[in-house]
């Protein structure tokens, strides 16, 4: 081994794996969730003020969970005490809450007790947490990436608060990769590293918001690339797809390659092509988009290119959205696909958005009328002395519902937005129209 593997070695082994060197030690240098930790925010008040509560972390891998409850610890001066859901008995549970009461009476000490995946502690595990924490002896953060709503019970639920920490946005993620660049105490900065542009974008996409997967990318490719006989490590983006062993995907989430793939994948669903539509979807993915992002173009498009020819499009698709955000990724990308298949192989009709842009460009051209009289409100005392509801001709009195009479304003009057398609459903619906049209023999 020479010099320069020597001081890689040495700089990339000490103190253990880079994402644990690197993680932040005050409030101050926490990045990310804003909504939580930014100044006047609930964490960083209650942190400031040393005045810390008990709280469910709700949230993917790497978004800081663990993180934030070493800070709460170490700010209130209190002992840190982490356990794993899946390793602790109910036995063992007691024993480290009993130390926690003797810390508190003896020393005036606080415990925070982390507890990872506490959605996976039972109903008497989670039981025996409930006067601890309602007595103040332990301040409990649990952490999860199931939605506590359905996993963690009511009454532990209703003695905590519920936080949500998001995935790392690209800035949050570059900024943590600059610093364990550059930090020669707890990150590579002794390292002479030249890393391509391309190769940090590779690496903030495939990471999915996740800062443990991106610091340990950085530091399996600083371990596998050589240096140069100058000393600098030169890392490009075969380096960087080889460290985390998934092959670069051209597409850019905030430049044109965004705006091409997502139209390409909207308009293969309007045409009905879901070989297609699998393929953006997956290129989407697989390059690390916002899966609600993809579930919003979905469900635009299930009202706005299929509409009426068949209503449950929008329904399959707003299901989807709503489960992604429940059962989150990587198997929320099933959902995605059952929806933008079933919005692919439905009868398209365009008939509710032209409808609706016609009718708004009336309103613009400022034809707008008065509420004809039978119309109108009649509810409050003097309506019908202002002649409101006179005239008014109730459907359900008349055969099938229907009576013929004017429900647009004057200047309108026999304006026609809504034309029913040939397609699907819209079939029937034309016909009934045309039925509604006809006068009936006679009323009853």
């Amino acid at each position: 081994m020479d010099l320069f593997d020597y001081a890689q070695k040495k700089a990339l082994d000490e103190e253990g794996p880079l994402a644990y060197r690197l993680r932040p030690q005050t409030i101050d240098e926490f990045v990310g969730q804003d909504h939580l930790v930014a100044p006047g925010c609930l964490l960083y008040t209650a942190i400031e003020a040393d005045n810390p509560f008990s709280a469910v972390f709700y949230g993917p891998p790497g978004t800081g969970k663990t993180t934030l409850a070493r800070i709460i610890a170490k700010a209130s001066k209190g002992t840190f005490i982490q356990i794993d859901a899946t390793s602790t008995g109910v036995g063992e549970l007691r024993k480290v809450l009993q130390n926690a009461r003797e810390s508190l009476k003896f020393y005036n000490q606080k415990t925070v007790l982390f507890i990872d995946e506490i959605h996976r502690f039972n109903k008497a595990q989670q039981d025996v947490l409930l006067p601890a924490v309602e007595q103040g002896i332990v301040i409990l953060i649990g952490a999860t990436t199931e939605n506590p709503y359905f996993s963690v019970n009511s009454p532990l639920l209703s003695r905590t608060r519920v936080l949500t920490f998001n995935p790392l946005k690209p800035e949050d993620l570059d900024k943590i990769l600059e610093r364990a660049i550059s930090d020669p105490e707890h990150g590579l900065g002794k390292l002479q590293l030249e890393i391509d542009p391309r190769a940090k974008e590779h690496w903030i996409r495939v990471s999915g918001g996740d800062a443990r997967f991106l610091l340990n990318a950085l530091e399996v490719a600083a371990q596998m690339a050589p240096p140069g006989p100058d000393g600098v490590i030169q890392i490009g983006l075969e380096e960087a797809a080889a460290a985390v062993q998934q092959a670069p995907v051209i597409y850019d989430r905030t430049g044109d390659k965004h705006y091409d793939v997502i139209s390409a994948f909207i308009k293969s669903m309007r045409g009905s092509d879901p070989d297609a539509v699998l393929h953006w979807l997956a290129r989407m993915l697989k390059a690390g988009e916002d899966p609600r992002f993809i579930a919003r173009r979905i469900v635009i498009h299930a009202a706005e290119d299929v509409g009426l020819a068949d209503p449950m499009a929008l329904v399959v698709a707003e299901s989807a959205a709503r489960g992604v955000e429940h059962v989150g990724m990587p198997e929320g990308r099933l959902l995605l696909a059952e929806a933008a298949l079933y919005v692919a192989c439905a009868p398209k009709s365009n008939s509710v958005y032209k409808g609706l842009s016609q009718a708004m460009q009336d309103l613009e051209k400022g034809a707008l009328g008065e509420v004809p009289k039978h119309l109108r409100d009649t509810s409050y005392r003097g309506a019908k002395k202002m002649g409101h509801g006179d005239g008014y001709l109730y459907p359900h009195d008349y055969q099938g519902n229907y009576v013929s009479q004017q429900y647009l304003p004057d200047p309108l009057k026999g304006r026609r937005y809504y034309k029913p398609s040939k397609s699907g459903r819209e079939k029937k619906i034309q016909a009934w129209l045309a039925v509604l049209k006809t006068p009936p023999d006679e009323e009853t």
